[in-house]
């Protein structure tokens, strides 16, 4: 299975993504904003999620909203 961002490209382990818009996090008060850069992301077995580190806190983001940084 392929992990793939918002434009059709590729995620592997490691990569950076930059978050394509504002979210809401369930379980955080705070959101995150749009252009945040997610670096050292880890795949799942759901090609529709990653895991990120934002703040200290793992979180899981679906790639969808998501687009690898160049």
């Amino acid at each position: 299975m392929e992990t793939k961002d918002s434009n059709g490209n590729i995620l592997n382990d490691g990569d950076a993504v930059i978050v394509n818009r504002s979210l809401k996090v369930k379980g955080m008060a705070a959101t995150i904003k749009q252009g945040t850069t997610v670096k050292n992301i880890r795949l799942t077995n759901d090609p529709r999620e990653v895991e990120g580190r934002i703040d200290k806190t793992v979180i899981v983001l679906k790639t969808e909203f998501l687009k690898k940084k160049a």
